[in-house]
Formats: structure tokens, sequence, C-alpha cells
């Protein structure tokens, strides 16, 4: 297959575009399944985690479909028709995993700053927030709206408006369809479970003023985060 390797900026619309410009070939027939996602990884020399971002902004755009414990097929729409080349700037279409990482260093940083700074009002903000998580989550609600919150209310603490707008713009990016739907693959409710977890142990030290361990904790959750959000299909569609 003429695949190239590709460079790491924006990796996964490299992939995608590259993919995309052989269905619209004919490289692919209509109905036909990509070869499997090892085998994409390694002839494009980079992560599978990758390939799976890539393949969801296709699905997203319409090109191709998704079948857990299938693999994933060429719609017929799509193959030898042109749609654009699926471009589309601004944080709405930053890769989620990127996303993650960007925020792993950033937010760190502003939970350990809220930890120095944090009144007691915002703790209770916080603190609200978490409530907020917990109880959509027994209800079987998605907890996004909460974990918006404490995220933001975490920010508003660390007495940085560059950070708290960064951190904002980190969750509108959050609102794309590429995030929204690789959330509808990997997010389940166990995976907010140990989200919940991991969110009290932020406020926690922030309760205690202790900048250390708010960083470590929330490094912790946004490692946990990026690790769910690179599950393969179908560990992350048996939890």
């Amino acid at each position: 297959m003429p695949l190239q390797a590709v460079e790491s900026q924006r990796l996964y619309r490299q992939i995608a575009e590259q993919l995309r410009g052989l269905i619209t070939a004919g490289e692919f027939e209509a109905g036909s399944r990509l070869p499997a996602e090892r085998d994409l990884a390694r002839q494009l020399g980079v992560s599978r985690p990758s390939v799976r971002e890539a393949l969801i902004a296709l699905e997203v755009e319409g090109w191709v479909e998704v079948r857990i414990g299938s693999g994933v097929y060429i719609r017929p729409q799509a193959a030898g028709h042109g749609r654009g080349n699926g471009h589309a700037a601004g944080p709405a279409e930053w890769g989620p995993l990127e996303l993650m990482r960007a925020r792993e260093l950033v937010e760190g940083e502003v939970a350990a700053l809220a930890a120095r700074r944090a009144r007691k009002a915002q703790i209770a903000a916080m603190a609200d927030a978490l409530a907020h998580m917990q109880s959509d989550a027994q209800a079987g609600v998605v907890p996004r709206e909460g974990d918006e919150a404490f995220h933001a209310a975490v920010a508003d603490a660390c007495g940085n408006e560059v950070l708290r707008d960064t951190v904002v713009g980190y969750w509108q990016a959050r609102s794309g369809p590429l995030f929204a739907r690789m959330s509808d693959y990997f997010e389940n409710p166990a995976s907010w479970s140990a989200a919940l977890v991991e969110h009290a142990s932020v406020l926690d030290a922030i309760r205690a003023h202790d900048a250390q361990a708010a960083r470590s904790a929330m490094h912790h959750h946004l490692q946990r985060a990026y690790n769910r959000y690179s599950a393969s299909w179908r560990r992350a569609n048996s939890s």
C-alpha cells in the first residue's frame, strides 16, 4: 500500500489525509475493510492510538464506518468521491490525544498554584462541581458539566487570568465533533467512576494547600485520562 511515514505535527490529520487520498483515488473499494490498525501503524511509523484517532476523524467526516470487533469499512458514498479535505482550523479540531498531553503539562501547574492561592469560596466551588459530577454519575448522566466546572474552578483559583483562559480554551476544544465521537467510544461508567476518585484527590490536595500533591494528583488524573482515550476498541467497549 502506498503509504508514507508521517511527521509528528497534527499527526492524526496527516494520517487521515493520506487515507482519505487513497479512498478518493479508489485504492479501496466501497464497502471494503481497511487494513488492520496495527498494520496501518507499522506502515505509517506511528502509534496505534494515533491511527485510531485518525480513523475516528474519518468516521466523523463520513468516509468510513467503524464496526467494533470487525474493522473499519469504507462507506459506499465515500469511495471515489471528493468530499472536502477535512481540514478545520482552530481548537475544535485539535487532536484529543495532543490536547490531553497539553492539559497534563499546563493543568498540573494550575493545580499547584491553586493549592497555594485558593480561598475558601473557590475551594467550595470545586467541591460543588465534584458533587455535581457525583450526582450526575449516580443518575446515569454523563457528568461532563460538573467535570468542566471543576477544572474551571481550579483554574479560577490559580490567580492567573492567562492560565484560566487557557484552561477554558481546552474545554472549548472538547466541544468539537472528533472529541465527542472519541468520548462515545472511550467514556463509560467505569471510566467516570475512576475520574471521580482522581478529581477528589486533586480537591483534597488543594484543600490542604499542598502544591506538590495537587500537581501530582492532576498529572495522575490527566495521564489516566490519556490512557483511557488510548485504549483499544475492544478494551474500551468491554468496560
